[in-house]
């Protein structure tokens, strides 16, 4: 039985896409080195990205965009990305183990394993190809927007950030229902 790992990036930040990804290792080809993604330092989750996605069975990412997440709130908005990282799975799956303590509906068993993060392999996985496809996403959009800063904190709350969205204001990418972002919009504050 096919059993796919699932793990999601970015429930906390203020800005951007919450990212999952889901993968089914192969029994036959294992990794090294596999864990939770926070506990990885930069280069050596580069260094697993490669090779989760060279020698897993198959992988996908799902997302929810930040008008999603404004709509139906980021809890839902996670698990609708949860789904949808499992509905793009090339392979038929048996059953999904998902990081932490809710399970969506996937059409197969599912079942939460808190800390899964660091104790099933393929949720480290996941959880990798999550954090190294969002962080790259925060690159990315510290390079249009430089002055926020989001190559350091990724779109987290930190000291940084809120100054930054309270001298520049926000921005299209910004989740409109997080406190933050809604009070610097009330003030009339977009880029």
């Amino acid at each position: 039985m096919r059993v796919a790992g699932v793990d999601e990036v970015g429930r906390g930040p203020l800005v951007g896409a919450v990212v999952t990804a889901a993968v089914i290792l192969d029994p036959a080809q294992p990794i090294e080195g596999l864990a939770d993604s926070k506990k990885l330092t930069e280069k050596k989750r580069l260094q697993l990205e490669y090779e989760i996605k060279s020698k897993a069975l198959c992988w996908a990412l799902g997302r929810a965009e930040p008008a999603e997440i404004d709509q139906i709130n980021i809890l839902h908005a996670t698990m609708l990305a949860m789904q949808r990282a499992v509905a793009a799975l090339p392979l038929d799956v048996g059953a999904v183990l998902v990081d932490g303590n809710r399970v969506p509906v996937f059409g197969c068993p599912a079942e939460a394993v808190v800390k899964g993060d660091g104790r099933v392999p393929a949720i480290s996985a996941a959880s990798i190809l999550a954090k190294v496809a969002r962080d790259r996403e925060m690159q990315q959009l510290h390079e249009q927007y430089p002055q926020y800063g989001f190559d350091r904190h990724k779109g987290y709350p930190t000291k940084v950030h809120l100054a930054a969205l309270n001298e520049h204001g926000a921005l299209a990418e910004h989740r409109r229902s997080f406190g933050p972002v809604s009070a610097a919009i009330a003030q009339g504050k977009l880029f």
